[in-house]
């Protein structure tokens, strides 16, 4: 049985933190879905064919990583993908308060996911989608922050 492992998130947008971990996580899974969802409590400020099109090139090299959008309950796409896994970053303690509660909840919803809290490298700690939007919209340098800054920037005409 194929080890599937789904990575949601708004990506809005997908972060070095996100990718470090993707990184990481690649050698453990044989396929690693990278699953952009609507978020209603956060703002999806890029389309969501565009932010698909660009964290797909983001891993074109890479054949486990398969990027998808979706809607609804992370646990009924682990159910349409057969996957047993979901991977989820944390910064620090209040992210994994807030993570802990959506995998306790999943697990309530599906006994058969595991969720997988994976720490984020300290170097990628302070990075946040919501920080580097503000930054984005005050015309700062985000090279340090996201994966191919310039393409996100020829993307989405920022």
């Amino acid at each position: 049985m194929k080890k599937i492992a789904v990575f949601p998130g708004s990506f809005s947008p997908f972060t070095y933190g996100h990718y470090s971990i993707i990184k990481r996580m690649i050698p453990l899974f044989d396929t690693i879905i990278i699953a952009i969802g609507k978020n209603s409590l956060k703002d999806n400020s890029y389309p969501a064919e565009k932010n698909k099109e660009w964290i797909e090139n983001i891993f074109k090299e890479i054949t486990k990583i398969k990027v998808i959008n979706y809607s609804g309950l992370t646990v009924d796409l682990c159910n349409k993908y057969e996957s047993n896994f979901i991977i989820r970053g944390v910064r620090d303690e209040k992210d994994f308060e807030f993570e802990k509660k959506i995998a306790q909840n999943n697990r309530e919803l599906n006994s058969k996911v595991e969720t997988l809290l994976i720490p984020t490298l300290p170097k990628y700690s302070h990075i946040s989608s919501t920080i580097v939007r503000d930054i984005i919209n005050n015309n700062g340098d985000i090279s340090k922050l996201i994966p191919n800054s310039e393409e996100l920037k020829n993307f989405f005409k920022i």
